[in-house]
């Protein structure tokens, strides 16, 4: 038990070590606090979440992560990717982008047809996140916060 033990405590000092010395570094201090309060600050941005069920699910996932990436590698956006297997349609797909669908889809059980609906999903989505961000900074509603627009 207790080689278990140092290997924890090796590891956690692995990991915090580098957290310690940022935050001794000056322009570390300069950057906004993750406790800011502001929704729109997201602390890991770009992450595509898989919530996919099926191997057809995932097969559309692998293949909308690998054009998301080679199409927009700079994005800053992250999405979930989500799935609802059904038995008379295939899957059910939806994209989500801050509790919004940005994309919504049914696949047909035939797995062959996940790469051309992931290239559809890719561009559309990215689309509807750029046209709602814009969206947001032009609409502004004294009775609305920013999150329920």
């Amino acid at each position: 038990m207790r080689p278990l033990t140092k290997n924890l405590s090796a590891l956690a000092l692995l990991i915090i070590a580098p957290a310690v010395h940022a935050t001794t570094v000056p322009h570390a201090a300069k950057s906004p606090s993750l406790d800011s309060g502001n929704i729109d600050n997201e602390p890991l941005d770009g992450i595509v979440l898989n919530r996919t069920i099926t191997v057809l699910g995932w097969d559309f996932y692998r293949n909308f992560v690998a054009i998301w990436r080679a199409r927009f590698p700079n994005s800053k956006f992250t999405v979930s990717v989500f799935e609802r297997p059904t038995a008379q349609f295939g899957s059910e797909i939806w994209i989500q982008y801050k509790e919004r669908r940005m994309f919504h889809t049914f696949l047909s059980p035939a797995r062959s047809a996940t790469k051309p609906a992931a290239a559809a999903a890719a561009q559309m989505t990215y689309k509807n996140i750029v046209d709602s961000n814009v969206r947001n900074l032009l609409f502004s509603d004294v009775d609305l916060a920013p999150e329920e627009m």
